[in-house]
């Protein structure tokens, strides 16, 4: 199971235009399953449900989930994938197992990829919290260069907020199944910042090197408590960013805010 827009994107026709589909997992989807779950197959046999990502479930699908983990036939196996296993209910969590899998180190990863024929998606690692599986998707889908240019916007982004702002709707290309997502473009600022910060105050960096320059420049003139409270702000209309009322007026507002903790200078 699979959030609703990209179970869309899959059933949806290549040369037809269709409206955005919600990112979660919803309540719907969640009843379909009983009669998968309830009602037996007729050889008996075991059915496992796989849910991915769990934490895509809305509130109203996790409740939904709930009621039918309480009392789950013997034969049926529940795999809830989670990369933030946080956002799910203590409840769920309590009636599953958890197995924790650690991501392989950059060595590891490297070589990965290298023997996937995609040597080109290991610089997008530090974005993508060093997973070479999302490393290779995001490079197969086209969007590894977006994401690069993104941040070279965030390195060199001007003194104008509008064109920042306009700088990045022309690189997010939202209307594209290809583009990039509002939530993960925040993710991404999100990133940065806390860049510029550990960069201010222990003169580390952790993404890409090609920017290092640039990160120690902006971090010299910045206050890291300036930064940080944007850092902050930004959490907060997070939960915003799947279904923006106005993408432009919400991209301007990002960009008003970045502009202005780089230029609150340290004190």
């Amino acid at each position: 199971m699979i959030p609703a827009a990209d179970l869309e994107a899959e059933e949806a026709d290549a040369d037809t235009e269709r409206k955005k589909g919600s990112r979660q997992i919803l309540i719907d989807q969640i009843r379909e399953l009983e009669d998968f779950v309830f009602v037996g197959g007729h050889r008996n046999g075991a059915r496992v449900v796989v849910i991915e990502p769990a934490e895509a479930m809305n509130h109203a699908a996790q409740n939904a989930l709930l009621k039918i983990l309480e009392e789950p036939p013997a034969s049926v196996y529940f795999i809830l994938i989670s990369y933030r296993w946080r956002r799910l209910l203590p409840t769920i969590r309590s009636r599953c197992r958890s197995l924790a899998l650690a991501r392989p180190n950059l060595t590891q990863a490297k070589a990965w990829l290298k023997s996937e024929g995609a040597d080109q998606a290991a610089g997008l690692l530090p974005l993508v919290g060093h997973a070479p599986l999302l490393a290779l998707a995001e490079n197969t889908l086209g969007r590894g260069a977006i994401l690069i240019e993104v941040m070279g916007s965030l390195a060199n982004p001007g003194r104008n907020s509008l064109q920042l702002a306009a700088r990045w709707q022309a690189l997010l290309q939202l209307k594209s199944e290809s583009g990039l997502v509002m939530d993960r473009f925040v993710e991404l600022v999100q990133k940065w910042l806390f860049e510029l910060v550990l960069v201010k105050l222990s003169g580390r960096q952790r993404l890409n090197e090609g920017q290092g320059a640039a990160a120690r420049q902006l971090a010299e003139k910045a206050s890291a408590a300036a930064l940080l409270r944007c850092y902050n702000d930004l959490m907060k209309i997070r939960a915003l960013a799947s279904h923006p009322l106005n993408p432009q007026l919400f991209l301007e507002d990002i960009a008003e805010r970045y502009l202005h903790a780089l230029a609150m200078e340290r004190t």
